[in-house]
C-alpha cells in the first residue's frame, strides 16, 4: 500500500472520530437529562435564533478589513522608509488584531441591543 494514501485516510479517520465522539456524547448527555425529568428547553439556553452567523460574518469582515489595511500601510512603510520586509508582517498582524478588537466590540454592541 502506498504511503501517500495513508495520510488522507488517517486525517479522515481522525476527523470522523472527533465528530462521532462529540455527537454521541452530546446525545447521551441529553438523554440522561431527559430521563431524569429535566425540561428540554435547557438545551436552548443562551442561543439566539439566527444570530450566530451574523457574529461570524461581522468578525470575519473586520478581520479581513484589518488585514487589508495592514497590508496597505505596510507597503507604504516599506516604500517610503528603510525598514525591512518584517515591518509589513508586523503591521498586518497589528491591524488584524485591531480589526478583531473592533469586531468584538461591535458584536458586543449588537448583542446588547
Amino acid at each position: 500500500m502506498d504511503e501517500e494514501i495513508l495520510i488522507p485516510i488517517s486525517m479522515f479517520a481522525a476527523i470522523f472520530g472527533i465528530v462521532y465522539l462529540y455527537f454521541s456524547t452530546r446525545n447521551k448527555e441529553r438523554l440522561a437529562l431527559i430521563e431524569k425529568g429535566a425540561d428540554a428547553s435547557i438545551f436552548n439556553i443562551g442561543k439566539r435564533a439566527g444570530s450566530s452567523w451574523k457574529i461570524v460574518i461581522l468578525n470575519l469582515a473586520f478581520l479581513l478589513m484589518g488585514i487589508g489595511v495592514g497590508a496597505f500601510i505596510g507597503s507604504i512603510i516599506d516604500e517610503y522608509t528603510r525598514l525591512n520586509d518584517g515591518a509589513i508582517v508586523a503591521v498586518i498582524f497589528i491591524m488584524a488584531g485591531l480589526g478583531l478588537y473592533v469586531g468584538f466590540t461591535q458584536t458586543k454592541r449588537a448583542l446588547d441591543d
